[in-house]
């Protein structure tokens, strides 16, 4: 029998009273809709939680839009340098890119939220969590298996996936006829979601795959071709892998994105036009802006060519490639990702340095790099005179290298040879 202690989403009793529903919160249309309708639908009080990640959205006034659309409670949570420090920059450090181009902004986003909203869930004795996600895309997972992690015993709620709502013009209905406060207007172009590391537009014309991404689907970058006709330089330092300082001036995690993002938009760097492999199944576009994080994952890798030996390097390029499925697909609360983060704190040990760049047009080159543990040597790897590598020894080397190809290419010969002997 299965303690009542391991009861998940969806294992709970379908007849089981829902008192109390922690709902994650953003202020927008879709999840002030849902307040009302999980009272009307469940009988049971709406707790709000809303996490400032350093998203657009104004949240000054997200609490009172909250209650005036009928939670009893608000919570507004600042877990921007969380954010960064235990998301962004970790998965900046495993070198975690997804489908070579995606530096997984909004992935690494929701179980930071969701773990928030389990914490409140517990504190606030609530039975069920809700969130806003739709049925079609990665977020519901991301979500959920959060959910699934931290708090296996409540129950879990996902209005898509059940109500009658099915447009923006049916959500603004909704929320008219329930007085909840609207300023939306159904000709909404993109779905945009946006946090300290990144901006992301889909849909409206960008659902056409042939068609160049309009102006109006960048808000972070100018346009490169708009970029400052001279370069502008940034050095970047890292502390075992961390970003700490630029330009010789030590920050905050939040300072130190915020500058880079301003420095890269003006320049027109970071900008990423990807059809990405949906988790649940579908092919889809999206516009990605990331400029502050395209900055130090640049600096980051050039750092690791410096520091890293040819084998860790390698493995840990493979390893990478799991780290970002495992972003993208909503485990970020799995053993496997935590084996991986040991695996990555023992490979950035050496990573401590700095990184000089040239940004310009939308283009960010790394032209410097120094650090105290840096494994290239000018006097091993010099073209001119020196005494440290005698190149006699090249020869010996270069045998052993290819003497199995050598032996090879003696059987295949002593083969032809055998074979044009017997046809005389």
């Amino acid at each position: 029998m299965i303690p009542p202690s391991w009861d998940g989403p969806g294992l709970s009793l379908p007849d089981a009273p829902i008192k109390k529903v922690a709902l994650a919160y953003s202020g927008g249309l879709d999840t002030s809709c849902i307040i009302p309708w999980l009272k009307e639908r469940f009988g049971c009080e709406v707790i709000a939680v809303a996490a400032d990640i350093g998203q657009p959205d104004d949240l000054s006034g997200v609490e009172a839009k909250a209650l005036a659309s009928g939670a009893s409670k608000c919570y507004v949570l600042d877990l921007r340098e969380a954010f960064l420090a235990e998301y962004a920059f970790p998965t900046l450090r495993a070198g975690a890119v997804y489908e070579r181009k995606y530096l997984l902004g909004t992935s690494f986003a929701r179980p930071l939220i969701a773990k928030h909203q389990v914490e409140i869930a517990l504190l606030e004795g609530a039975d069920a969590l809700a969130h806003g996600c739709t049925g079609k895309g990665n977020d519901q997972v991301r979500f959920e298996l959060t959910y699934q992690a931290l708090a296996p015993h409540l129950r879990v709620i996902a209005p898509w996936r059940l109500w009658d709502i099915r447009s923006r013009e049916d959500a603004i209905a909704y929320a008219r006829a329930h007085g909840i406060p609207v300023t939306a207007t159904v000709d909404k172009i993109y779905s945009i979601d946006g946090n300290l590391w990144h901006l992301s537009h889909e849909g409206g014309a960008l659902e056409d795959p042939w068609t160049e991404a309009p102006k109006d689907a960048f808000g972070l970058t100018v346009a490169p071709e708009e970029a400052p006709d001279e370069a502008a330089y940034v050095v970047v330092s890292f502390e075992q892998g961390w970003p700490v300082a630029l330009d010789g001036r030590r920050l905050d995690p939040v300072a130190l994105l915020a500058q880079l993002n301003a420095l890269g938009g003006t320049h027109g760097v970071g900008r990423v036009d990807l059809l990405e492999n949906r988790l649940v199944g579908m092919k889809s576009r999206g516009i990605y802006e990331t400029p502050g994080g395209t900055i130090l994952s640049i600096a980051h890798r050039e750092l690791e060519h410096l520091t890293l030996d040819k084998l860790t390097m390698r493995q840990k390029d493979q390893l990478a490639q799991t780290y970002a499925d495992l972003v993208y697909n909503g485990q970020w609360f799995t053993p496997l990702r935590a084996a991986l983060d040991a695996f990555v704190a023992k490979t950035q040990e050496p990573v401590t340095g700095d990184v000089r760049l040239k940004l310009y047009r939308g283009s960010c080159q790394a032209v410097g790099r120094r650090s105290p543990y840096g494994l290239y040597r000018e006097d091993l790897a010099t073209f001119g005179a020196d005494d440290v590598y005698d190149q006699a020894d090249a020869e010996g080397f270069i045998k052993l290298f290819g003497l199995g190809q050598k032996v090879a290419a003696q059987r295949d010969r002593l083969a032809r040879e055998q074979e044009a002997e017997a046809l005389r």
